[in-house]
Order: C-alpha cells, then structure tokens, then sequence
C-alpha cells in the first residue's frame, strides 16, 4: 500500500505541473493584462510601469520558471489586485466551497444510490419508471436555469429560503445552491447504481447463493450491494471531484463566496496568480479524492490488491 501511494503521489506531479503551464501559457497569449485594467486612464505609460512592478514585461519562460520556484515552497504568489497572498485569499474561501460540495453530494449520494438500488430491484415497476424519468430530468436541467427556477419559487414567491448569498453560513442559505448543484449527480448515481445492481443480479455467484437456499436479503446485503458499491463508489469519487469545477457557476449564480467565483472574478480581471492558484487547488483536490478512492477500493472488495 505504502509503495503505491508513493508511485501515485509521484505520478500527480507531471499533472500537476502541465495544468500550471497549460494556464500559463494561455493568460501570457490572451489580449489584455491586469497592467491596462488598473490603469483607469488608459495612459501607455502607466501601463509601462504597472508592467514593470507586476514584473510582466519578463520574458514567458522567465515568469514561469520564477513561478514554478515559488510553488515548490508553497508559495502560490500574490494577487496582482488586492496585493495579498493567493493561499490567504483562498484559504478564506474553501471552508463555503467545501460546505457547498460536501452538502451537494450529501444530498446525491442519499437520495440517487437508494432510489437506483430500490429501482433495480423492481425492474419494469412505478418506482423504476418514476426514478429513472426523474434520472433523465436530472441529468438534462441546466444547473444556471435551475438554479433560477429554484430561486424564483422558494425565495421570491414563497419567501421560505433567501434568495442568494453567505450570511452566517447557516444551512438555509445553503440549501438552494447544494441542491441545484447536486441534482445532476443524484441523478446519474441513481442511473448508475441501478444499471450495477441489475447487472450483479443476474451474476454466476448470486444464483449459486440462491440455489444454497440463501434468503433474499442476505444475498442482497452480502452478495450485491457490496459488490456494486465499487462501481457505486467510482462515480461518486469522479462526481466529487468534478463538482469543484461545476460549483463555478452555481457560486457565481448564488453569490457564494467561494473558490469558484474567486476563479471567476480573478479570470475577469486577469488576475493570473489567482487564477493560477485556484485551478491549481481544484486539480489537486481532484486528484486527492481520486486517490482515496482507489485506497478505499481495496477496504470494501478484499480481492483488490496493490502491486
């Protein structure tokens, strides 16, 4: 186990280090630069010595050799804006993008993989025809129209939730954002999970339990659950990650002060050691979480073994 977390830890870096100059290269090429944002009188020379405090006017394989320096103590570099640390500035905004997600996926996991699971047992039923409509539905609703829909019904004509921002972090101001943010994976964990179970059903080793004399549900709870909770797992673990890029539009739409309209506000501006820093933490989230569950492969199915 050790061995192989070392060898993935090892296998991250080239990633790593080819989202930082995919980035890099693309804000060096783009029109525009912080330097003529700043400069609210549009005068060159302004411009010129903007360039030259930011440090712009270095040649392209200068600034990222100068970068790739920094990041490898740690250092994400200072906001070209605010003047601020880039790890302060999202330090302060991973707690509401964590909240966001975890929430999201919270609210994913518990209603998708019971609605797929108790679909697949009754194939052909009302509750499979409802959930697998409701799947579709899901998966096809745009998260930004949603999100208006939901805005517009539960804040302004009801008046139950608020319509967007923080506040105190209190669960009533999460609750639109995670739920518009977790119906696209609820429905696909719902879609998934029912295609795993229909599929281990009909396996060799669950009809040999049930010729054993086996009941139903100890075939169901021994036999099929665990082994469709590795596949089970899988997209949950590739869902968790993608939502850090998905959140992007849902914390934008809902003022939530997050990593993802920090992203946003920071392209916008051409702030590219935000940027930078903040599509370099969701990439190493994404890995992380994609890490774990390959070592939790191996806690739900024994017959997993690391080379």
């Amino acid at each position: 186990m050790l061995s192989f977390l070392i060898r993935r830890l090892l296998q991250t870096i080239p990633t790593v280090l080819a989202v930082v100059l995919l980035v890099f290269v693309l804000f060096s090429v783009v029109p525009g630069s912080i330097a003529s944002t700043m400069s609210e009188d549009a005068d060159p020379q302004v411009e010129l010595r903007l360039k030259q405090q930011l440090g712009l006017n270095d040649p392209v394989h200068v600034r990222f050799g100068n970068y790739i320096a920094k990041l490898a103590t740690g250092d994400f570099g200072t906001s070209f804006r605010t003047r601020e640390p880039v790890t302060t500035m999202i330090a302060k905004r991973a707690w509401p993008t964590l909240q966001l997600i975890v929430t999201s996926m919270a609210f994913a996991v518990l209603l998708g993989v019971p609605l797929g699971f108790v679909a697949a047992l009754r194939p052909g039923g009302l509750v499979d025809s409802a959930a697998m409509v409701l799947a579709v539905s899901g998966l096809s609703i745009a998260k930004f129209w949603l999100g208006l829909v939901l805005m517009y019904l539960f804040a302004l004509k009801l008046g139950w939730l608020p319509s967007f921002g923080y506040g105190d972090g209190g669960l009533k101001y999460l609750l639109l954002p995670a739920v518009t943010l977790g119906v696209s994976p609820m429905a696909l964990f719902a879609r998934t999970t029912r295609a795993a179970v229909l599929e281990i059903m009909t396996a060799d080793f669950v009809r040999t339990a049930r010729s054993k004399g086996m009941s139903e549900t100890r075939v169901v709870k021994w036999h099929v659950m665990r082994n469709a909770l590795v596949i089970i797992l899988t997209t949950v673990g590739l869902q968790f990650g993608g939502l850090m890029g998905q959140a992007v539009v849902v914390e934008k739409l809902f003022s939530w002060p997050g990593i993802g309209s920090l992203l946003v506000d920071s392209v916008l501006q051409r702030d590219i050691p935000a940027v930078q820093g903040s599509i370099l933490v969701v990439v190493l989230a994404f890995l992380a979480i994609n890490l774990l569950v390959d070592v939790l492969y191996g806690v739900i199915d024994p017959r997993i073994r690391y080379a």
